[in-house]
């Protein structure tokens, strides 16, 4: 099982869902940077389950023991490992899966690869794997405090904000649990969750997510392109389903001369449909992509599935579910976007020190 992201600084994350813990061990960290624990404890509070009445009411606080890799509040330049317990699990909740396939989940699909499966809340499939994200995420982003990562929602269900990122106030995302920098569109996508939720429903949405400060030059040609790496980072969370960058597939419908970036005899463009990466490679610009996120495949009603011998059987969620996870993923798409681009940063000092 891949469970190791990143080239340089590399994130190996462990645990299961309703195991002891859940943790991470992040590599290639430089000595010397300052570690600030409230960020990463803010962070983890915009993750955990119990936030709000649009979550899972899982009570995890979610408190990250540091066992190696800092001291006196400085990277030590060795690997940092964490852990993170789990508190509060349920595995009764989880009991009447034990011989039933969940449809939409890794249940059938974990179980044909390796020949069991953790029943308990998907196991390792479970987006309880994404503290491990969080924090190391966030470390990285210690090395580039410069750059700004900022993600909010941009839509639930069919409803979504009818503004461009640069028309909005991005400093009242946290205003409203929905984490949407606009307050109507946040009633509105708050009325949606809450209405699935009474259905026993799910619903799906849409992350944005903008980098500022990025300079130039960050990004490698071919296959490992800025986009291509921010694009496996954003696939590999849980329940994602699309991504694009820039123009994305609006821009397969326009023609060149409306499409080109114009650039400025100042510096700079007109127009940045190139979403800040030109040949896989940062131009200065910001850079800004968008997140498809699917509905919660745990409904709270009944729905047909099939067991282990291949019959038909009827289940019905129990426990503690989201009824939309897009709220909660918007820090998980930004502490990924920071391992993406800090990983990047340091590939890049290497390269300018080979050429010294």
């Amino acid at each position: 099982m891949s469970n190791v992201f990143g080239r340089i600084l590399r994130l190996t994350s462990f645990g299961e869902s309703h195991g002891p813990a859940v943790g991470g061990i992040l590599e290639g960290m430089p000595a010397g940077v300052e570690v600030d624990f409230e960020r990463i404890g803010r962070q983890l509070a915009r993750r955990r389950p119990g936030q709000s009445k649009l979550t899972t009411s899982r009570p995890e606080s979610d408190e990250p023991e540091f066992l190696s890799g800092i001291f006196e509040g400085r990277t030590l330049g060795t690997p940092i490992a964490f852990v993170v317990r789990n508190r509060h699990a349920r595995s009764a909740d989880y009991e009447h899966l034990r011989d039933a396939y969940r449809p939409s989940h890794a249940d059938y699909t974990y179980e044909q690869k390796y020949g069991l499966r953790d029943w308990r809340g998907g196991g390792r499939a479970s987006a309880r794997e994404t503290v491990a994200r969080i924090i190391g995420g966030e470390l990285a982003g210690m090395l580039i405090p410069d750059v700004e990562v900022t993600a909010y929602v941009h839509a639930v269900g069919t409803e979504e904000l009818n503004r461009s990122w640069e028309e909005l106030d991005l400093g009242r995302i946290d205003d409203h649990a929905v984490r949407t920098p606009d307050p109507a569109a946040a009633e509105r996508f708050a009325a949606l969750i809450e209405q699935a939720r009474r259905e026993g429903d799910t619903l799906g949405g849409q992350i944005v997510c903008v980098v500022k400060n990025v300079p130039p030059g960050w990004g490698e040609p071919v296959f490992d392109k800025l986009q291509a790496r921010l694009a496996a980072a954003m696939l590999s969370i849980p329940a994602v389903k699309g991504f694009e960058y820039g123009s994305g597939f609006g821009g397969s419908r326009m023609h060149g001369s409306e499409h080109n970036d114009i650039f400025l005899p100042e510096g700079g463009t007109a127009t940045n449909r190139s979403g800040g990466i030109q040949g896989g490679i940062t131009n200065g610009m910001p850079v800004y992509f968008r997140v498809a996120f699917k509905p919660v495949a745990t409904l709270m009603r009944p729905q047909p599935t099939i067991n282990r011998e291949g019959k038909r059987v009827e289940i019905e969620g129990k426990g503690r579910h989201d009824p939309c996870v897009v709220p909660r993923a918007v820090p998980i798409v930004e502490s990924m976007t920071r391992l993406v681009l800090a990983d990047f940063y340091l590939l890049q000092k290497i390269q300018a020190h080979g050429q010294t």
